[in-house]
């Protein structure tokens, strides 16, 4: 994985060097002092993931991310324990209070291999220069082992924070740690979408539609607000 990393502090800096010089699968590509600088720096090339402080003068953390229009994969790196829970509501990998030990750092890009990995997948087969062939699975990461999931056989996924359960037709999930973005961007053209903050359904297995929830199987999701005309536009209701 392409990493940047994006601190105001030249110790907590020279740490992350360190940490990431100890992981062969992390490359380093650049080091930056405030996050200003590191904007067009990340539109401008291919990241994968970025070590990211959140309190530094004129412009946080939170800023940058806000303002960045290609989206890497992002672990903060506070002093700070406070922007938790926003941190993970920007679709933060993991969130490491300073100062870090290394067994953590290393937790924290083992969760970010996992998110990256079905993305990775479909590139692959993209770029295969043999006839294509329509892809209807993937592989998630649970427990210890890579579960194939076929298309067909899921009716909905809930987000959880940094995990998703991933519901099928055999009345099982599978519990995975992914982004719902992620999973968005994968499935939205395999007849897959996305309904509500916490949720992606299959829509070939809607029973009905109400004026704000869809029924599938048993369960009764939410449509929010901000979804709706984009589903039903999908759905040509």
């Amino acid at each position: 994985m392409k990493c940047v990393i994006i601190d105001d502090e030249p110790l907590a800096v020279d740490l992350l060097q360190d940490f990431v010089k100890k992981v062969d699968t992390l490359e380093l590509v650049s080091t930056f002092n405030n996050a200003i600088d590191a904007v067009s720096f990340i539109n401008q090339n291919n990241i994968d993931l970025v070590f990211l402080d959140i309190q530094m003068p004129h412009f946080s953390g939170i800023d940058f991310l806000n303002t960045i229009e290609k989206k890497p994969l992002v672990i903060f790196t506070t002093a700070y324990s406070d922007y938790a829970v926003e941190g993970f509501n920007l679709g933060a990998v993991d969130y490491l209070v300073k100062p870090i030990p290394f067994h953590r750092f290393l937790k924290a890009v083992v969760r970010a291999q996992q998110v990256l990995q079905p993305v990775a997948n479909t590139a692959i087969a993209e770029n295969n220069n043999a006839p294509e062939i329509e892809q209807d699975f993937m592989f998630v990461r649970a427990e210890y082992e890579n579960v194939k999931l076929n298309f067909a056989d899921i009716l909905f996924i809930e987000g959880l924070k940094d995990y998703v359960k991933i519901y099928t037709t055999d009345n099982k999930f599978t519990l995975t740690l992914i982004s719902l973005i992620k999973l968005e961007n994968l499935l939205s053209s395999k007849g897959f979408a996305r309904i509500h903050r916490s949720y992606i359904i299959n829509i070939k297995h809607v029973k009905s539609i109400q004026k704000n929830k869809v029924l599938i199987s048993d369960k009764r999701i939410p449509i929010s607000e901000s979804y709706k005309n984009t589903f039903f536009e999908k759905i040509n209701l």
